[in-house]
C-alpha cells in the first residue's frame, strides 16, 4: 500500500494539507488548533530524570493529537520552573523528542505537534542566552545586528527541540506608564518595522516555503495597538481611532507580514469595542484580505475567556474568534469546545478547516513530518557576543558636561553607589529564566574589571529600589565625598521574585506600595515615572558633595527626568542591557567605547504631560502654563564624546511628480530623487554617527499632518576631522501618506524633508509633489 499524499515530501505544502485535512475527524481537527496546557505541565522532573505527566497524555488522548504546545521549556516565578525542576540544554532535545514521539506513535495520524517557546529578548529556558530588552534593541538603530543575534537565539531553540518562537515586535511606547514599554522598539512606526523585519528574516530564515532546520517560525506579538491603552493600564481599553491605527500602530505588522512572518498574536485589546482575538474586520479584512497574510494567527493566554462576556458562553465565544479568524488558541477552555460550535451550527466546518490547514502549513513548513525529532545535536552556542555588543551599542549619553566623561588619568577613586549597582537580575528584564550562578556581570564588576591599574573602585548601596528609606544614604555619601567621581546606577527592575503574584496569564499581580521591588514589566504599571523618593535623595545627597556624578539608569521605561544639569555632569540610559550589560556601560564609561546610543522614545520631564511622542499631529499647541509640552530628551536624541556639524540637505529636485510612485510607474523613467547631507566630525575622537531622514506634510494631503515622521536612518563612521555625505533615495515609502481609503499612496502637497542627529534638531529642503497620485500603494 502506498503512502498517503501527505506523507510525499516532494508534493507541494497545500496539497499535503488539502490531503491531510480530507483524512481527518472534527474531533482530530479541533485538537489542530489548541493550545490549551501549559508545557511545564507535561513533564515531572524524577531523580531518573524527566518523564511524560499523564495530564500530558490524557490531553492528547482527548483530541488523538495535539495542535500546539506552549512554554516545555519555560522556567521563571510564574510557572514556577526552578533550575532545579527544570529542563537545560543539555536535556531540552531529548524530552521535546520524547513529547513529540508521544504523540506521533500514539495518534491515528502522526501529526506532529509545534513546541511553542517565548523569545522575546533571547530564549526564555534555563541557559537560554539573554539579549537585551527590545527597548535597548530600539536604542541601537542597528537592524542588522539584531537580525544577527536573533537568527543565532532561533538556532539555540531548535537545537533544543523548539518550532516557534513568540516574540514581542508590533507595540509601540506611546504611554511610558505601561509597564510593558520594555518590549517595544520604540515609539515611533518605521524603526520599529525596520526591526521587525529584521526579526523575521534572522529567525526565519531567507524568504520561502520551508523553514530550515536551524531556523524557526515567529510570532509576532501583539496584533494591534496594545501599546495605547488608556492610562498606560495593561490590557486596558482602547480609543483608538482608524486613523492612528493605521498610520501608527499597523506599520510594523505590516513590514513584518510583507517580510514573511509565520504568524501573529491577536492582543487583549480591544479596538472601537471588538477585542482584537474576535475582530474579523483587524484579523481577516485588514491582515488576509489587504494584506495577503497566509500564516496563522494565534490567541494570546486565556484572551478567548474574555469572549465569554460578549458571546455567552464559552462554545460561543471559541465559534466568534474561529471566524474573525483566530487559528489557534492559547490555554483557553473555547476553543476545545469548537466541536460543540461545528455540531450546533454555530461556525461552519469549512472555517475550521481554514484554520486546521494554517497549523498544518506551519508544521510542514518547519519539516515535522520528514524530521519530527531534534535527536542528539549538541546544544547551538547562544548569541552571548552579540548580547554584549547590542548593550554597548544601546547605550545612550543623555546629557553631558563635555568634561566628566570619559573617565580619564586623574581619576583615582571611583564610587558606585546605587540600587541598580550591582544586581544582574535588575538588568536583565522581565521575561527571563533563572540565571545559573556566575552567569552576567553587573556595573560594579563591570567597572571593576574595566578600571585601569591604580584606579580603585568602592561600591555603597545608598538606598533600596523603592520606597522612601534614606537609612543607607550617608553610608554612600562617605564613599561619594572620598571619591573623584561618583557614579549612581539608578533606575528599575522587571525582577520577579518568588513572593510575586500572577495572574492566570503570567502577568504580575502588583498591589500599591510594591512590596516585592518591581517597578517594570508585564502587569507592572506605574502612574507616576519619576525616580522614586529612595532613589531621588540620593541623587540629591551625593550631587551636594560636590564630587563629580555622572547617572547610570538601568531601566525598562523612561522615568521621567528633571533638569539635572546642576548635580550630574553626565546622564547616561541603558535599557535593561542584559547579563553582560555591565561591561558595556563600564567600555563606555572609561572611554573604551563610544556612547552611540540614540533615543527610540521620547524621555518626559513628568508623567503630567504625557503624551509626548515625537509624531503627534501638528496642531501647534504650545504648552501648559506650568512647564513645557515637550520632552526632556527627544526621540533619536544621544550625545557622543565628540561633536558633529550637519549641513543643509539639499535634493536632487526641488519638484516631483506625484505619478512617478503610482503603481505601474516604469522604473528608471525619471530621474531618482535624492536627499544628500554632509556631516562632519568635528571633534577628536572616532564616532559612529545616526543620521536620521526626516518628512513633514506642510500643505496638502487628505488627513491632519503630523509634527514630523521618520522615514530613513544611515549610520557612519567618521573619524576626527572626516567629513562624508549621506545620501538618501526619497521613493513611495519615504513620502506616502495613509488616504481615506486606509491606503498608502503619495498626495501631491508641499513637503519638508529634514536631516538631523534627532526628531528636534533638523533642518529641511522644501519638496513639492505636484498632480494627483494614482494610487501609490506600498
Amino acid at each position: 500500500m502506498s503512502e498517503p499524499l501527505f506523507r510525499d515530501p516532494t508534493a507541494s505544502v497545500a496539497d499535503r494539507v488539502r490531503d491531510l485535512l480530507a483524512r481527518m475527524t472534527l474531533t482530530e481537527k479541533v485538537g489542530q488548533v489548541n493550545q490549551r496546557m501549559y508545557g511545564w505541565d507535561a513533564y515531572e522532573r524524577t531523580s531518573s530524570g524527566h518523564r511524560l505527566t499523564e495530564a500530558f497524555r490524557t490531553e492528547v488522548s482527548a483530541y488523538d493529537g495535539m495542535g500546539a504546545l506552549y512554554g516545555l521549556q519555560r522556567a521563571d516565578p510564574w510557572s514556577g520552573v526552578t533550575a532545579a525542576t527544570g529542563i537545560g540544554a543539555a536535556d531540552g532535545a531529548r524530552v521535546c523528542d520524547d513529547v513529540q514521539r508521544h504523540v506521533v506513535e500514539n495518534t491515528r495520524l502522526g501529526i506532529p505537534v509545534l513546541l511553542v517557546e517565548e523569545m522575546p529578548h533571547g530564549l526564555q529556558a534555563l541557559d537560554g542566552t539573554l539579549l537585551p530588552v527590545n527597548l535597548a534593541v530600539g536604542a541601537t538603530w542597528n537592524p542588522e545586528l539584531y537580525e544577527e543575534a536573533v537568527a543565532s537565539a532561533a538556532a539555540q531553540l531548535r537545537s533544543r527541540g523548539g518550532h516557534v518562537a513568540l516574540v514581542s515586535a508590533l507595540d509601540l511606547v506611546r504611554d511610558p506608564r505601561w509597564g510593558r514599554a520594555e518590549e517595544c522598539f520604540g515609539e515611533d512606526p518605521y524603526l520599529a518595522a525596520r526591526f521587525t523585519e529584521a526579526l523575521v528574516r534572522g529567525v526565519q530564515g531567507p524568504p520561502g516555503e520551508l523553514i530550515g532546520p536551524d531556523r524557526a517560525a515567529v510570532v509576532l506579538k501583539h496584533f494591534a495597538g496594545q501599546g495605547a491603552t488608556v492610562g498606560g493600564r495593561n490590557s486596558a481599553a482602547t480609543e483608538l481611532g482608524a486613523r492612528e491605527l493605521h498610520e501608527i500602530h499597523l506599520e510594523a505588522a505590516l513590514a513584518g507580514v510583507r517580510a514573511g512572518a509565520a504568524g501573529v498574536m491577536a492582543a487583549y485589546n480591544e479596538f472601537d469595542g471588538v477585542p482584537c482575538a474576535a475582530n474579523r474586520e483587524l484579523l481577516t479584512g485588514i491582515l488576509r484580505e489587504r494584506w495577503g497574510f497566509t500564516g496563522l494567527v494565534m490567541a494570546d493566554g486565556l484572551a478567548l475567556e474574555r469572549l465569554v462576556r460578549l458571546a455567552g458562553d464559552p462554545v460561543a465565544a471559541g465559534a466568534t474568534a474561529l471566524e474573525a479568524g483566530t487559528d489557534l488558541s492559547l490555554w483557553d477552555d473555547c476553543f476545545p469546545r469548537l466541536e460543540e460550535a461545528v455540531r450546533g451550527g454555530l461556525v461552519a466546518e469549512h472555517t475550521l478547516d481554514t484554520a486546521v490547514g494554517r497549523v498544518l502549513t506551519l508544521k510542514f513548513r518547519l519539516g515535522l513530518f520528514e524530521n519530527p525529532y531534534t535527536g542528539k545535536r549538541a546544544p547551538a552556542p547562544g548569541p552571548e557576543l552579540l548580547s554584549e555588543r547590542i548593550a554597548r551599542e544601546s547605550v545612550t549619553l543623555l546629557a553631558h558636561d563635555g568634561t566628566t566623561l570619559p573617565l580619564t588619568g586623574g581619576v583615582r577613586r571611583v564610587a558606585v553607589v546605587g540600587p541598580n549597582a550591582d544586581s544582574v537580575p535588575q538588568q536583565i528584564g522581565d521575561y527571563t529564566a533563572p540565571q545559573r550562578p556566575g552567569t552576567g556581570i553587573s556595573v560594579l564588576d563591570g567597572l571593576r574589571a574595566a578600571a585601569p591599574e591604580g584606579v580603585e573602585v568602592v561600591h555603597s548601596r545608598g538606598s533600596d529600589l523603592v520606597g522612601g528609606d534614606l537609612s543607607a544614604v550617608a553610608g554612600a555619601v562617605a564613599q561619594a565625598a572620598g571619591a573623584d567621581v561618583a557614579v549612581l546606577v539608578l533606575g528599575g527592575s522587571s525582577a520577579r521574585e518568588s513572593g510575586t503574584r500572577f495572574d492566570a496569564n503570567g502577568a504580575a499581580v502588583i498591589s500599591v506600595g510594591n512590596p516585592v521591588g518591581m517597578t517594570c514589566g508585564e502587569g507592572v504599571d506605574l502612574a507616576e515615572l519619576g525616580l522614586p523618593d529612595g532613589q531621588s535623595a540620593l541623587l540629591d545627597a551625593v550631587a551636594a558633595t560636590g564630587t563629580p556624578v555622572v547617572v547610570v539608569l538601568v531601566q525598562g521605561r523612561p522615568h521621567a527626568l528633571p533638569d539635572l544639569s546642576d548635580r550630574a555632569g553626565a546622564v547616561l540610559s541603558a535599557w535593561y542591557p542584559g547579563p553582560w550589560g555591565g561591561r558595556a556601560v563600564a567600555d563606555v564609561l572609561f572611554g573604551a567605547a563610544e556612547p552611540v546610543g540614540r533615543l527610540p522614545v521620547s524621555v518626559p520631564r513628568s508623567a503630567a504631560q504625557l503624551p509626548v511622542f515625537y509624531n503627534g499631529k501638528d496642531h501647534g499647541y504650545r504648552g501648559y502654563v506650568d512647564q513645557p509640552a515637550t520632552a526632556r530628551h527627544a526621540f533619536g536624541h544621544g550625545l557622543g564624546y565628540t561633536t558633529v556639524e550637519y549641513g543643509e540637505p539639499r535634493l536632487s529636485r526641488a519638484s516631483v511628480a506625484a505619478a512617478e510612485f503610482a503603481d505601474g510607474a516604469s522604473p528608471g523613467t525619471d530621474e531618482p530623487l535624492l536627499c544628500t547631507v554632509e556631516v562632519r566630525n568635528t571633534g577628536d575622537r572616532s564616532t559612529r554617527e545616526t543620521v536620521q531622514l526626516y518628512v513633514r506634510r506642510v500643505i496638502g494631503g487628505t488627513s491632519w499632518p503630523r509634527v514630523r515622521e521618520l522615514r530613513g536612518f544611515a549610520q557612519i563612521v567618521l573619524e576626527p576631522g572626516e567629513r562624508a555625505e549621506v545620501c538618501f533615495r526619497l521613493g513611495a515609502r519615504t513620502l506616502a501618506s495613509v488616504t481615506r481609503g486606509w491606503e498608502r499612496a503619495v498626495e501631491p502637497g508641499e513637503f519638508a524633508i529634514e536631516t538631523g542627529p534627532s526628531s528636534d534638531r533638523t533642518r529641511g529642503a522644501r519638496l513639492l509633489v505636484t498632480v494627483p497620485a494614482t494610487g501609490a500603494r506600498r
